[in-house]
C-alpha cells in the first residue's frame, strides 16, 4: 500500500493509530509519503530530544515514511548530517531503518509505479525580510531586533536559524531532474513536489500569486512530462484542483 499526504512542520500525530487506522494492515513494506515540509529535521544544531522522540516514533511505526522536503526544513542537518543511499532506485537520505528523504529530481520505484519527486519551495511567510547575524554589530542586537519583530508580529525568518537559502533548488539539482527523466522518456506514474506549476497555483487562487523559478520550471515541465497524478502540499489545504492535480495537508490517501 502507498498512502500521501502534506505537510507536517515537525508534528506527526496525524500518523497516530487513532487517525490512521490503515496502519492496522500495513508493514514496513508499505510507504507513506510527505509531500514537504516534514520538519522533524529542524533544530539548528543537532538532533534534539523531542526530534529523536518523533523519529524514534516514527521508526516504530508499521509503515515506512519517506518526504520531499519544502521550504522548512533545515537543509545544513538534512543535506551533510545523513547518509546518502540508494532506495528504491533514487537516492536519498537516511534518517532512521525506516524514515528517508528523498532528494531532489530523483525517480523512486514503489511497488511497480513510478514516482518523480523534485521537493523545495519558496517561503511565503518572510513579508517582512529575513535576517543575518553578521549585519549586526552584536549578538545582543541582533537578539533584540529578533524580539522587537516578534513582538511586533512581524513575518520573518532567521537565516540558519529559521530559513536556508537551500529552500530553492540549484541548477545541478534542475540537471539531475532533467537527466533523470530523460532516462524515462519524461514518463512517470505520479510527481511528488511540495510547490506546484505556476498556471496551477494560480488556477487555484482569484489573486495572482507571484512566481519563482521552481514553479515556472514546473510550467516548462508540464508542457514535457507524461504523468496520471501530480501531489503537492505548500499551500495548507487539502483540495482536487484539477483531475491531475491534488493539493495536500491534513488528509491521507491511498495511492492505487
Amino acid at each position: 500500500m502507498i498512502f500521501i499526504t502534506g505537510d507536517c512542520h515537525g508534528e506527526f500525530q496525524k500518523f497516530s493509530t487513532n487517525h490512521f487506522s490503515q496502519q492496522k494492515l500495513m508493514t514496513k513494506d508499505d510507504i507513506v509519503i510527505i509531500c514537504g515540509d516534514f520538519g522533524g529535521v529542524w533544530d539548528w544544531q543537532k538532533e534534539s530530544a523531542e526530534e529523536k522522540y518523533w523519529l524514534d516514533w516514527l521508526e516504530e511505526k508499521p509503515f515506512t515514511t519517506v518526504f520531499a522536503d519544502g521550504n522548512h526544513e533545515n537543509f545544513d542537518r538534512l543535506n551533510h548530517d545523513y547518509e546518502t543511499v540508494i532506495f528504491h532506485g533514487g537516492k536519498a537520505h537516511k534518517i532512521r531503518n525506516s524514515v528517508y528523504h528523498l532528494m531532489r529530481g530523483e525517480i523512486f520505484d514503489f511497488e511497480g509505479k513510478c514516482f518523480f519527486v523534485f521537493g523545495g519551495a519558496s517561503s511565503h511567510d518572510v513579508d517582512d525580510g529575513i535576517l543575518y547575524r553578521e549585519d549586526f554589530e552584536s549578538e545582543e542586537a541582533f537578539r533584540k531586533q529578533i524580539r522587537q519583530m516578534k513582538k511586533q508580529r512581524k513575518l520573518f525568518r532567521v537565516n540558519k536559524l529559521s530559513w536556508w537559502e537551500e529552500e530553492m533548488p540549484c541548477e545541478e539539482e534542475f540537471a539531475n531532474a532533467e537527466r533523470n527523466l530523460a532516462k524515462v522518456n519524461y514518463e512517470v506514474d505520479y510527481v511528488i513536489t511540495h510547490c506546484t506549476a505556476q498556471s496551477v497555483v494560480e488556477h487555484m487562487y482569484s489573486f495572482q500569486p507571484e512566481s519563482d523559478k521552481l514553479t515556472r520550471y514546473f510550467d516548462n515541465l508540464l508542457r514535457r512530462l507524461q504523468f496520471k497524478k501530480w501531489y503537492f502540499g505548500h499551500y495548507h489545504e487539502d483540495r482536487t484542483v484539477t483531475e491531475k492535480f491534488i493539493a495536500l495537508y491534513d488528509d491521507i490517501l491511498c495511492i492505487h
